[in-house]
């Protein structure tokens, strides 16, 4: 729970300081990129975790991962320009990719599915409340120190982790070694990289047709195609074909992608719409979230609950869709004059829904998995949701961007000449512009993103359907299946027979 929650948090804690970072170190432009490249690493990095932690054990694995993530969370902390902070917070991502991993597959190594609904609902509960902690504690830190602090507040957090971890985690570490599918793992992490690329650039950098965005999107699929052929021959692949051949693990997977799309995609605007629409200060920002939060805390404990009690899970995906997708929708009517109680409820619709949907995922892939397969289908659930999440900020950035653009472009001369930065201006920039100009902009700003929101809901609508189409397969009350189940069952005997002859001896 404690390499969850530093995961969690640091997804949460840059939200309210992104205004402040990129004011001070770039433009609006790099808003995007700054979350994306967390995202990415994390996506990347994701399937390796899994395959390693069954290889090697979950615990120095996850033990690797902690500290790969408190290093970069220092640099960032330390950095200097845009780009140094994009590429440390990268290097945080490539931790948080085995934290994410590592804390549901632990679980899975110790709970069987029917129970493990209840551990899920936690997991859900720590990312709810390192979501709450995460845009206050930003916003604090922004405001009584500096947005350097963000990141430098992991540290203490990070050591608690490693020494928990060290001295209180005792699991199941494997004796059989096995090589690793190193070009498969290096094909992937190219191949959607140069997808993110795609989605990031095309429409602001550069047009949607041009030499530079085309070049991309071809090599991506060169590349992605290129890691299939490789899966299928490697002895050991990084995302076992094989599970492919489950319609659960298909249908699941997809919705895990779509989910994390407009969830990652579109959430990351609203600290920027309450600090300027609202005039509010970053720490203000995160206590208004509090509803989002809120309701997905509530959500991810009671259906955790739920489903462990009566042993099914499909209802909730379907009925968390669904909200979702109307929680999305209601965000996009946020305006000028919304009140922030109404805008309070609509967020408060979205972490509901969000928080039905969001771990059972995890728990439905695990339960239809061979035993043996466990970590690395729970990181290729994962390794899909954050690929979601890396093309939905993309995505979203790249709309919204493109937009306001068009929207500024528009307003009057004298107006213009006060928003010489276009897309760059920030909260601070926004409160200097006189009366007449600043309301044209946040107009602008508005009208820029509601597109966001509507696109979320439209794809939220697709993982409805996509819920629909979920198989129900009944949750296992043991944590292995009849062949593996009755191996162990032998081992652990030879072991008690050894150990009453070795006390036998001893007396």
């Amino acid at each position: 729970m404690l390499g969850m929650f530093l995961a969690a948090l640091d997804q949460t804690i840059v939200s309210t300081a992104l205004p402040t970072i990129v004011g001070d170190l770039g433009g609006l432009e790099h808003l995007s990129w700054v979350v994306t490249s967390y995202l990415l690493a994390s996506t990347a990095s994701t399937p390796l975790y899994g395959k390693l932690g069954d290889m090697y054990g979950r615990k120095p694995v996850f033990l690797a991962a902690i500290l790969i993530f408190l290093g970069g969370s220092m640099l960032s902390g330390l950095s200097q320009s845009m780009g140094e902070l994009i590429a440390f917070r990268a290097l945080q991502g490539m931790g948080a990719g085995g934290l994410m991993v590592g804390a549901q597959a632990i679980i899975a190594d110790i709970v069987p599915p029917r129970d493990r609904g209840r551990y899920m609902g936690v997991i859900g509960a720590v990312f709810a409340v390192a979501s709450v902690a995460g845009p206050l504690l930003g916003g604090f830190l922004v405001e009584a120190i500096s947005w350097r602090w963000v990141f430098y507040v992991n540290m203490p957090i990070g050591v608690l982790a490693v020494l928990v971890v060290t001295f209180r985690l005792h699991l199941y570490t494997p004796s059989q070694r096995c090589s690793i599918d190193y070009l498969g793992a290096a094909l992937l992490t190219a191949g959607v990289s140069a997808l993110i690329l795609v989605t990031t650039w095309g429409g602001s950098q550069y047009a949607w047709g041009s030499a530079v965005v085309v070049g991309l999107a071809v090599a991506g699929v060169v590349l992605l195609a290129a890691f299939i052929w490789q899966e299928r021959r490697a002895a050991e692949p990084i995302i076992p074909l094989s599970l492919f051949r489950s319609a659960v693990f298909r249908v699941a997977s997809a919705l895990g992608f779509f989910i994390g799309l407009a969830m990652f995609g579109a959430i990351i605007f609203i600290p920027l719409f309450l600090q300027l629409v609202y005039g509010v200060s970053p720490t203000s920002s995160g206590l208004r979230m509090l509803p989002l939060m809120a309701g997905l805390l509530a959500a991810s404990i009671i259906s955790g609950r739920a489903i462990s009690r009566i042993g099914r899970y499909k209802a909730f995906p379907v009925a968390g869709t669904a909200i979702t997708s109307i929680g999305m929708f209601l965000l996009s009517r946020l305006a000028l004059g919304t009140p922030p109680w109404l805008a309070s409820v609509y967020m408060l619709v979205v972490g509901v829904g969000i928080g039905l949907v969001m771990q059972v995922l995890v728990l439905v892939v695990q339960n239809d998995a061979p035993i043996r397969d466990v970590g690395v289908a729970t990181s290729t659930a994962t390794f899909f949701r954050s690929m979601g999440g890396s093309l939905g900020v993309a995505l979203f950035g790249a709309i919204f961007a493109s937009r306001l653009g068009h929207q500024l472009a528009a307003l009057p001369s004298h107006a213009a000449a006060h928003l010489s930065g276009g897309v760059n201006v920030s909260p601070a920039q926004v409160d200097a512009l006189p009366a007449g100009v600043r309301h044209g902009f946040l107009l602008a700003f508005v009208n820029s993103l509601q597109p966001v929101f509507l696109v979320g809901a439209a794809v939220t609508a697709v993982t409805f359907v996509l819920a629909l189409l979920l198989k129900e397969v009944p949750l296992r009350r043991t944590m292995h299946g009849g062949a593996d189940l009755a191996a162990r069952e032998a081992a652990a005997s030879a072991t008690g027979a050894e150990a009453m002859v070795a006390a036998d001896a001893g007396a």
